[in-house]
C-alpha cells in the first residue's frame, strides 16, 4: 500500500513539474470582445521572424512572445490595427507581414501570380490555334499520292 502512495505521489509531483515547465499560458484580458478579436487577427497575421511560416499566436519562441505583449500593450493605448502593423514592421521589418503591402518593391510580388496566369492563357490560345490550322490544310499533291500507295498497299497485303 505504501508503494503505490509513492507511486501516487511521484506520479502527482511529475505532472505538477511538467505543467510549469510547459511555457507558461498566456492570459490576455479583455473587456471588449471586438478588442479580443483584433488581438487575435493581429497575431494570427504576423509571421514570427524566428520561426519559418509561424504566426506568433502559435509559436513558442521567445521573440513571439514579446511580439503578442507588445501587440497587447498598443491595443490597450488604443491603437488602430494599421499602426500596429506599421509599429512591427518598423521594428522587424516586411517579413513579419504574411500579406505583403502593395507597393513598389512589392508589385512584382503581387503581380507575377497574375501575370503568368494571363500568359499561361495565351500559350494555351496559341497552341489550340496552331494545331487547328495545321490539320486543316491540304495535302500536297506528292502527299497525297504518297498516301495512296501507302492505303494501296495495305489493302492488296
Amino acid at each position: 500500500m505504501a508503494v503505490i502512495r509513492h507511486a501516487t505521489l511521484v506520479l502527482v509531483l511529475t505532472l505538477i513539474a511538467g505543467l510549469s515547465w510547459a511555457g507558461g499560458i498566456e492570459l490576455r484580458e479583455f473587456d471588449d470582445p471586438v478588442m479580443e478579436q483584433r488581438y487575435k487577427s493581429l497575431t494570427a497575421s504576423l509571421r514570427c521572424p524566428l520561426c519559418e511560416n509561424q504566426a506568433i499566436d502559435d509559436s513558442d519562441a521567445p521573440i513571439s512572445g514579446d511580439m503578442r505583449e507588445q501587440v497587447y500593450v498598443l491595443l490597450q493605448d488604443g491603437r488602430s490595427d494599421i499602426e500596429i502593423l506599421d509599429h512591427m514592421t518598423t521594428r522587424f521589418g516586411d517579413y513579419v507581414l504574411y500579406n505583403p503591402r502593395l507597393e513598389g518593391r512589392t508589385l512584382l510580388l503581387w503581380g507575377l501570380p497574375g501575370t503568368l496566369v494571363v500568359l499561361g492563357g495565351v500559350l494555351v490560345v496559341v497552341i489550340v490555334r496552331r494545331r487547328r490550322t495545321a490539320s486543316a490544310q491540304a495535302l500536297s499533291a506528292e502527299e497525297r499520292a504518297r498516301l495512296d500507295e501507302l492505303i494501296n498497299r495495305e489493302r492488296t497485303s
